[in-house]
Formats: structure tokens, sequence, C-alpha cells
């Protein structure tokens, strides 16, 4: 006599697993039947004991039931390998309610483009925080490149300096900057061309 197990997973809370119990029971798996991982487990992760001991109990003519295809796997190869594993040992594969049949070709494609969509359910986030962290570091190197004093401000600390009235030090607390970024002012006005200076020819 073919019996029916059940598998869910939780990654997050167990409100989420409470109703993958209830759907598996709607679909007729009996409690004892439903084998579960609980939170910090994730659909990447093949190393799950809850999967394994699912997977085990399903013999010939058995089937194992999942509430949705993302429960199982999230990538596309893990689902095909599962889905070939039960096919090989003529168990069968229930979606939701829906059969996986490898031999139908439309049921092949679902099955892929539902592994698709869970896999990329898991892409989407990654490649958000890669893109996220890519622009950051974008913006700082471009603070970084701004000078610290405008060409306007420049042109006047070089002036203060040119009256005597104020120290390297005075200079630097006066326009906010470092003494080395007084010395390198100064040192560029000296070297740049003279018309380049202010009353150059």
């Amino acid at each position: 006599m073919s019996e029916r197990f059940g598998y869910a997973r939780c990654s997050l809370d167990k409100e989420d697993l409470t109703a993958q119990r209830e759907i598996l029971l709607s679909l007729d798996v009996p409690e004892d039947g439903i084998h579960v991982d609980h939170h910090g487990l994730t659909g990447t992760d093949r190393d799950r004991p809850g999967l394994a001991q699912a997977l085990a109990a399903v013999r010939a003519g058995d089937t194992l039931v999942v509430p949705e295809l993302d429960r199982l796997a999230r990538s596309v190869p893990d689902a095909r390998d599962i889905g070939d594993s039960l096919t090989a040992r003529r168990g069968k594969l229930s979606l939701g309610g829906t059969l996986y049949d490898p031999a139908d070709p439309m049921g092949k494609m679902s099955f892929g483009i539902l592994a698709t969509f869970a896999e990329f359910d898991v892409d989407l986030p990654r490649m958000r925080t890669r893109e996220g962290v890519a622009v950051a570091r974008a913006k700082s190197k471009l603070k970084g490149k701004q000078p610290k004093l405008t060409a306007r401000r420049q042109a006047d600390l070089v002036k203060q300096h040119q009256s005597g009235e104020h120290t390297i030090a005075g200079l630097a607390e006066l326009f906010s900057v470092s003494r080395a970024t007084v010395y390198r002012v100064i040192e560029r006005h000296e070297n740049a061309p003279a018309l380049s200076k202010p009353g150059g020819q």
C-alpha cells in the first residue's frame, strides 16, 4: 500500500511552519508522516535532517508532498536532483497537490520554471546587496576625490598667507583643514605658471 509523506521547512518563524502543516494535512498527509526542518536551515542547504528523513521514507509507489517547490529546494540543480532521485526509486513528488511527472514535457517545463523562480528569489536579494555595496564604495571613492577646498577658498587661503597675518596653524584652523593641506595649497600656488596666478600677465 502506497503512503504519503510530507516535508515542510520553516526559514523564518513558527507561523510559516504551522501554515505548511495545515496544507500538508489537507493534502492527505498524516501528521506522523510530516518531516520538518526548523528556522535556520535554508533551501539552498541540501544537508537538512528533515529533508533527508523525508526522502529516505519514500519507497516505490509512495508520494512526497511539499506545499511549494521552494520549500524543497532553492536551486535548479538541487530541485532536479531531488525529483530525479524520487523518480529513480519509483516515488512521486507532489507540489501543492500537483504531481510532478518527468515523462510529461509540459510538467517537466513547469517544474523547471518553478525551480528557476525559487533560485531567482534567493539570488535577487544577493544581487541587490552586491549592487548596494558597489554603489556605496563608488560614492565613497568619489567623495574622497573631492578637493577639501574649492578653487575660490584656495585662492583666499593663499591671499591670507601672503598677507603675513596668519601662521600655517592659524590658516589650518581658519579654513578647517590640516596643516598638510595648507602647505599643499601654498606649494601648488607657488609652482603654478605665472599666468594662472592672480595678477599674472
